[in-house]
């Protein structure tokens, strides 16, 4: 048809420049049509140049020159930078007509173009073209690409290269975007339109490209590197028939099957993060390997490294084997793209299958290169998707263990990298519910296993470099608790082996310092654990000094993991016991240098600590503690080590004095010699106190402590020294800085800690240390005495005034400690009389500025506001002591003083300043302030009601305040709870009734029940607390604070609540049912139990196993059965319709058993309830279709229910009345329990020789043996033994298992429920802050349901299933979506006609039209989209474009409009519209049902068919259906009269598109 017209163009045209004139004449918009027929006239002028036959009216050449470069320059050009430009402005939301005009015109135009360089006689058009376009192209204008895309290829290859090459160079960089792209779409426009046209137009443009390519450093802008190698593909990787077609010489065509970059970009682009560059990297390798198939050449990519196998490699003869691994390869990062793991789990099993093939057995090394296998792993490691993630690193980590892998270039890296930055996620380490709780994580335990074997396989030399990295990554990032958990037990199970030096000990010590910031105490202690076994098992000892070992140790907290006396610290000594010789030189910084034993070490360290630079006796700092904390440890395990070393030998010695005495010689004179520099003294007393703590770690061992005897023994004798020299410096007015504060406090600590090992030692001979004690509190009442009278502060005094304060409240706490011991001789009444006169809160005036700046220095960074709360503090803690000394005696009214209680001040007086102190104290000082609250709330609260809650309140605001900061928060919330929740402030409260009694149960229960959800333990302290004080002695008191509380307990879904709920139930175990207070408790107790239970139930939340709501409803009727034997007859008669209401819900079910179970007990103890059982089965069939199998459960046990009945026949009777009716139930679940009822009822009616059921005895006795000798009815006979078999049926006795353990951990076991909710009955008797009697007799089951499996007849088919399909080596049959590689559409190519962009993309297009104008329902267009875009049809005709815009539409389409020619007929047009189709030969065909219409499997259809939809509602109208050829209806055999038009729509395509198959393949 266009060959026509341009003949008839030509025929009629006089003048041919004329017409090229005319034709270029266009109005706005161009008009495509006029431009398509400009460019059919110039082609077909080229085609008569070309073929020599040139016409006598043609115009010269000379002048066909001029006229096409006119054409050209002057038309062709402008009109493509206007499009071009307006294309770029265009709006988004653009309709498609005139973005298929702009396409069609732009496709015109170019191809114009391009024939006017061929026209204009020479290459100087195109040369000059080039030229102007490429600096249009240098300043980023887009229609410079199209120009380039026409007249590119024209430039000859030889004479024309530089230029060639000029445009490539340009062109490569603008599209990796070197050059400052201000519209990004220049650079997509250049790789999709300009860099094909160039690769399709010479060797010579293709060389330049990848020339420019190849230099680009690995992994360096891989998202543009692959766009520009997918444009190039179609040249980079020719399949059979297309290479070679420019005839250029062998090595001008680039050859990227052996081009090492070009495969690492390829890799780089599968694991990038970017989907669209993932895309590209797989089109480019599936292309890579159908070319491969296809030419059949060998070829091969050599590694850099020459040991490694090659990146990609062809041999014709292994052609099968290498297409299967290409293709499973291809498959699995395919799938990978889906992030759904029921689609992805059946594909892992083929990556075994890649291993096979890649790895050669016999030779053990990679045939093909492992960097192909860790882009899959590293895909899997990214994924979104955890789960993913997780199985990726299973398979991974399983890899060595199974597979026995050779050796892998880039493995460890790979390990360094992705893998541990994979390990990094906690989540990952989750257990699965079959694996118990406090059971290593299966993947730690795999990662262990991989860890292991792996870095046995490496040489000595590897394995060190390997193991250091891997620990240097651990320091990389701060990691959570638990993955560095996992990490470092790997790293302790690595058997030794000696391959870390200094640098190692470093890292690990970095991991220690760094990583360990969490608030997890135990998970931080167990990874410092581990960490220390990887020094002892990975250390060589001979590169690592004593020094740097103890460096290491100072990294760990001895109070979370390296306690002496632990198994830890036994194991390191024995380690230095073994090594001690073999390590490292010393430095010579400590006065030694060299080998040396580690005494030796330890005697030199002493020394070197003791040696203090001489200085002037006067003010400094304190040392720094590390020092002290490191000489005292290293000390200690030297004579541990020395100790062991002795037992081995059969030796008595001791080597402990020998190190010890240059310290003992120092503290001897402290007493006597005042000269002795003051840094000596303090470094002295530090190390003493932290040998002492340090030592005194050991615990329960310390009666065979050798080296503890020694130490005690050593300090007693120095004891009189360091006390005199104290009680010195602490009242001789030498303490006058902020900084002596902190010298201060270790005077005190150290005072504390030589009456303690007075206590341990005994008290003999130990008059002086009270002594020195009595000297201490007089002299520092005579200093705030003498200071209380100053009227200007000085620091030095001030100073002195707090001192003094700390030392008193230090002395009541020695008094409180020891008060068994008569120290009358202390003269307390003197202390006690005054802290009576104390001027509570009393602030410490700030000195003047003049003297801050002379001698505040020093000053401490807590500034004077601290120092005012510590002496705040310091007064009640003195104040604590006077009151609980005589707490007994304070009066509840201040008109109830005595006389002789002149020590006491007034109690309302001190709870008002313990509220003002609250709001002057720091939080972490208020605890002494909660103490002294403690004792006087409950004296206060019936007189001061309104005190003690502003009390309360307060206290409250300070917990919460605490809740963040772990190491003061336990021991104020535990003093909170002694005062507010004391057993004499709830008697008051709930005597008087009033405002108090509403803010304990309303503010404080609520409060801290929800602080619980968050904090795990809150409960804990409030349990045991109210467990040891209250909760037996006054229950008919406070019966309504503990049902509060029990409720809160039973539901509390906190998971590590175990002793809380353990109480509790031990706790209701002991209530007395005949006591009327616990009677009535009880019954409002189960009353709001099953309100819960209700509550729950109608719940909309989602209801599934080990949900939240299940767990509750678990923990209720667990509570339920617990309360069972304290209930009478009458409260039961209140509550039995509403047990009975919730056997009707769907339970989960463990709470079916629970429910089920208590039935049984309630009817065998109270059969007068049978009636309203029965009336149970007289319900409607909806109300009983899911619920009646709970009531037949019941029934299995009829035999424990009628034991207390003497008369049975009644009840068996009706018994087989009820269960009969349900033994023919459509219902499978029900048949099985009804049949199962029936079985054993009527086993008892035989046991008893019922005569009356005679008449029954043949129709019973043919079901039951029918249903035992049932076959092959599917799971039929299967599911009958199951239930039959089933714990509940078959071992479970009502009676004799009714015990904690079977309520509590058996049948929770039995039921699948979360092990977290599994109580053991050790732990009944391990918390003892209840102790039950001796003769609580129902703590075990009395059967052998205990030792019984979980296995659930209903849930059992499930998990066999999955089983079976999970351990299959190898599915049989995997999803794979298809994927066009071919058609691989690079989002390049929209800027085509949809005809062009088929024929690029290899689709493949019918002669089918699918008009649809009658349809309105832009969900049926949008699905039909779908169909005819994926069968391939030419069109969608649609009533109106504006559907395409819809978001259904566009929801069911998913894009498919992009791909389709879509026609816009309105339904007024569709009779002219089919008569047009017609006059073109298509045959028009309506889908509907008409008295003629033709069988659509008896139909065959035309190649050129047109096929017309009706309307959803009318079908096709009766005008319409008179201008169709045929009607094709579908032949149906239901009772609906019609399908959905989009279903039928489909059909009618997929049978065209069948029968177009058939007949091509038949022509083939």
């Amino acid at each position: 048809m266009e060959r026509v017209l341009a003949e008839a163009l030509l025929s009629q045209s006089q003048d041919l420049r004329v017409l090229l004139r005319a034709l270029c004449v266009w109005e706005s918009p161009t008009p495509a049509e006029r431009v398509e027929t400009l460019r059919f006239l110039l082609q077909r002028l080229e085609e008569e140049q070309e073929g020599g036959g040139v016409t006598s009216s043609r115009p010269a050449a000379p002048l066909l020159q001029e006229a096409v470069r006119e054409v050209a320059t002057g038309h062709l050009v402008p009109l493509l930078q206007g499009l071009r430009g307006s294309q770029a402005g265009a709006p988004a939301g653009e309709s498609s007509a005139p973005r298929d005009r702009r396409r069609r015109v732009l496709r015109a135009a170019g191809g114009a173009l391009r024939s006017c360089a061929r026209l204009s006689g020479g290459p100087q058009l195109a040369a000059g073209l080039v030229h102007e376009a490429l600096l249009d192209l240098l300043a980023l204008r887009p229609s410079a690409v199209e120009v380039l895309v026409a007249v590119g290829p024209c430039l000859r290859p030889r004479e024309d290269r530089a230029l060639l090459e000029r445009v490539a160079r340009v062109a490569l960089a603008v599209a990796l975007g070197d050059e400052d792209d201000e519209e990004p779409g220049v650079a997509a426009l250049v790789a999709g339109r300009l860099l094909p046209a160039l690769g399709r137009s010479s060797a010579v443009a293709l060389r330049a490209l990848w020339d420019g390519l190849l230099p680009r450093p690995e992994e360096e802008e891989e998202p543009e590197l692959l766009l520009v190698l997918s444009a190039l593909a179609e040249r980079l990787l020719p399949t059979p028939g297309v290479g070679g077609a420019w005839g250029a010489p062998e090595e001008e065509v680039p050859d990227a099957w052996r081009c090492h970059g070009f495969w690492r970009a390829v890799q780089a682009g599968l694991v990038h993060a970017d989907g669209l560059t993932r895309k590209r990297a797989r089109y480019l390798l599936q292309r890579a390997v159908e070319a491969s198939a296809g030419l059949g050449a060998e070829c091969s990519c050599r590694a850099r490294d020459a040991n490694e196998p090659s990146l990609f490699w062809w041999l014709d003869k292994k052609k099968g084997q290498l297409l299967k691994f290409w293709e499973n390869y291809i498959l699995i990062m395919e799938t990978l793209e889906g992030n759904q793991i029921h689609v992805i789990k059946p594909v892992l099993p083929k990556l075994n299958s890649l291993f096979d093939c890649a790895v050669s057995e016999e030779k053990a090394c990679w045939l093909l290169h492992p960097s192909w296998h860790m882009c899959i792993y590293k895909r899997m490691f990214e994924s979104e998707n955890k789960t993913l993630t997780k199985e990726g690193i299973m398979h991974f980590l399983e890899l060595c263990e199974t597979k026995g892998l050779p050796g892998a270039p880039g493995f460890s890296e790979f390990i360094i990298g992705p893998l541990m930055e994979a390990l990094s996620e906690s989540s990952l380490y989750s257990r699965s519910p079959e694996h118990k709780t406090g059971s290593c994580s299966p993947l730690g335990m795999k990662l262990q296993t991989f860890l292991v074997t792996y870095v046995s396989l490496l040489s000595e030399d590897k394995k060190s470099s390997f193991l250091l990295k891997f620990i240097k990554k651990m320091t990389s990032r701060h990691w959570c608790a638990v993955p560095i958990l996992f990490l470092s037990r790997a790293l302790a199970h690595i058997p030794p082996c000696k391959v870390l030096g200094v640098e190692g000990l470093l890292a690990l010590r970095d991991v220690l310092q760094c990583t360990m910031i969490t608030h997890q105490i135990l998970l931080r202690g167990a990874a410092q654990c581990y960490l220390l076994q990887t020094a002892m098992n990975l250390i060589d000892v001979e590169k690592v000094s004593f020094s740097d070992v103890s460096n290491f140790l100072m990294s760990l907290r001895q109070e979370e993991s390296l306690g002496r006396g632990t198994a830890l610290w036994t194991e390191l000594c024995d380690w230095l016991r073994v090594n001690e010789n073999y390590f490292g030189e010393i430095p010579s910084c400590i006065g030694f240098s060299g080998r040396c034993s580690l005494r030796v070490y330890v005697q030199s360290l002493v020394q070197d600590y003791i040696k203090s630079p001489t200085m002037e006796r006067g003010n400094c700092f304190m040392p720094d503690w590390y020092e002290a904390k490191l000489v005292a440890m290293m000390i200690l395990l030297a004579a541990d080590v020395e100790e062991m070393k002795n037992k081995y030998r059969k030796k008595t010695q001791n080597e402990l004095k020998v190190v010890l005495h240059p310290l003992m010689d120092v503290l001897m004179k402290l007493g006597t010699n005042a000269y002795i520099p003051l840094l000596k003294t303090d470094k002295c007393l530090q190390l003493l106190l932290k040998l002492l703590q340090t030592c005194s770690l050991k615990g329960s061992l310390t009666h065979d402590d050798g080296v503890l005897t020694v130490l005690q023994n050593s300090v007693m004798s120095t004891a009189e020294s360091i006390s005199e020299f104290l009680v010195r410096r602490l009242t001789a007015n030498e303490l006058s800085t902020v900084s002596d504060l902190e010298r201060c406090h270790l005077y005190l600590t150290m005072l504390s800690e030589l009456v303690n090992l007075h206590g341990k030692v005994g008290w003999k001979n130990s008059d002086s240390i009270w002594r020195f004690i009595s000297l201490l509190k007089n002299a520092s009442i005579l200093h705030l005495q003498d200071i209380s009278s100053e009227k200007e502060p000085k620091l030095g005094k001030q100073i002195q005034k707090v001192v003094s304060m700390a030392c008193l409240s230090v002395v009541c706490g020695i008094l409180s400690q020891q008060s068994d011991l008569h120290l009358d001789f202390l003269d307390t009444e003197i202390l006690e009389n005054f802290i009576s006169s104390f001027h509570l809160n009393q602030i410490v005036r700030k000195p003047h500025a003049e003297e801050q700046n002379s001698l505040f220095e020093e000053s401490s960074s807590q500034g004077w506001g601290r120092v005012v709360a510590q002496y705040i503090h310091d007064q009640w803690l003195c104040l604590s002591f006077l009151l609980n000394k005589y707490h007994t005696l304070i009066p509840t009214t201040e008109g109830e003083m005595e006389p002789f209680l002149h020590v006491i001040p007034k109690p309302v007086g001190i709870l008002q300043s313990a509220l003002e102190a609250l709001t002057i104290l720091p939080s972490d000082q208020v605890l002494p302030v909660f103490h002294c609250m403690k004792i006087l709330v409950p004296k206060l609260l019936y007189s001061s009601e309104s005190l003690c809650i502003e009390s309360f309140d307060m206290a409250w605001k300070i917990i919460y305040s605490l809740s963040n900061t772990q190491l003061i928060f336990w021991s104020n919330l535990k003093a909170f709870v002694q005062f507010v929740f004391d057993i004499r402030v709830l008697a008051v409260a709930a005597r008087i009734k009033g405002q108090a009694y509403s803010k304990i149960k309303e503010v404080n229960f609520f409060l801290i029940i929800e602080m619980s959800t968050t904090k795990t333990g809150v409960l804990n302290i409030l349990i045991s607390y109210c467990c040891r004080s209250w909760i037996f002695h006054l229950l008919t008191t406070h019966s309504r604070y503990i049902k509060y509380y029990s409720i809160h307990v039973f539901s509390s879904t906190n998971r590590d609540d175990h002793y809380v709920r353990v109480c509790t139930i031990k706790f209701l175990c002991l209530l007395d049912g005949s006591n009327i207070s616990h009677k009535m408790f009880i019954e409002d107790l189960a009353i709001k139990l099953l309100d819960k239970d209700e509550l729950v139930s109608r719940s909309r939340t989602r209801y599934y196993v080990n949900s939240l709501q299940h767990r509750v409803k678990n923990r209720v009727w667990q509570t339920l059965l617990v309360l069972f034997p304290k209930f009478d007859q009458n409260f039961l008669d209140q509550i039995i319709d509403k047990i009975f209401e919730a056997g009707f819900v769907n339970n989960q079910a463990s709470i079916k058993y629970l429910i089920e179970w208590i039935i049984i007990l309630i009817l065998h103890k109270f059969p007068q309830f049978l009636p309203k059982f029965w009336n149970c089965f007289c319900y409607g069939e909806e109300k009983l279709k899911m619920s009646v199998c709970t009531f037949l459960s019941v029934l299995s046990h009829l035999d424990i229910i009628i034991q207390n009945i003497s008369e049975m026949k009644p009840v068996l009777k009706q018994a087989l009345t009820v269960v009969l009716q349900w033994c023919f139930n459509h219902n499978f679940s029900v048949r099985l329990y009804a049949l199962l009822a029936l079985k054993k009822i009527w086993a008892m009616c035989k046991a008893l020789h019922v005569e009356e059921f005679d008449a029954l005895t043949a129709v019973i006795e043919s079901s039951l043996h029918q249903v035992e000798n049932m076959h092959g009815a599917g799971n039929a006979k299967k599911n009958w033994q199951r239930i039959q078999e089933h714990f509940f049926f078959a071992t479970f006795h009502p009676l004799k298992d009714y015990s904690l353990e079977t309520i509590f951990y058996t049948l929770p076991r039995l039921s699948e429920l979360v092990e977290d909710e599994w109580i053991t009955i050790g732990k009944f008797t391990k918390f003892t802050d209840i102790p039950i009697d001796s003769a609580f007799q129902w703590y075990l089951s009395q059967t052998e349901l205990c030792e019984l499996k979980p296995s659930d007849w209903s849930q059992e088919d499930i998990g066999s299933n999955s089983v079976e399909g999970d351990s299959q080596s190898e599915w049989i049959d995997v999803q794979k979506k298809m994927i066009p590689w071919k058609n691989n559409v690079l989002d390049l190519g929209l800027d085509l006609v949809f005809q062009d962009r088929a024929a690029k993309l290899g689709k493949s297009i019918s002669r089918l039209i699918v008009v649809a104008s009658l349809i309105d329902k832009p969900t049926n267009l949008g699905g039909l989209c779908r169909t005819c875009e994926i069968f391939g049809a030419s069109a969608l005709v649609v009533g109106s474009l504006h559907y395409i815009s819809d978001k259904q539409f566009q929801h069911l389409s998913v894009s498919a409009e992009q791909w389709l020619p879509l026609v816009e007929v309105k339904p007024l047009q569709l009779v002219d519209y089919l008569q047009k189709k017609k006059t073109e030969g298509y045959t028009t065909i309506g889908v509907e049902q008409t008295a003629k219409s033709s069988d659509l499997t008896e139909y065959c259809f035309p190649e050129k068919s047109l096929l017309l939809l009706g309307n959803e509602r009318e079908g096709i109208p009766a005008n319409l259906i008179q201008h169709l050829d045929v009607c094709v209806e579908i032949p149906q055999h239901g009772i609906i009269r019609s399908l959905n038009v989009h279903v039928s729509g489909a059909l009618l395509i997929w049978e065209y598109t069948r029968q177009q198959i058939i007949k091509q393949r038949d022509i083939k």
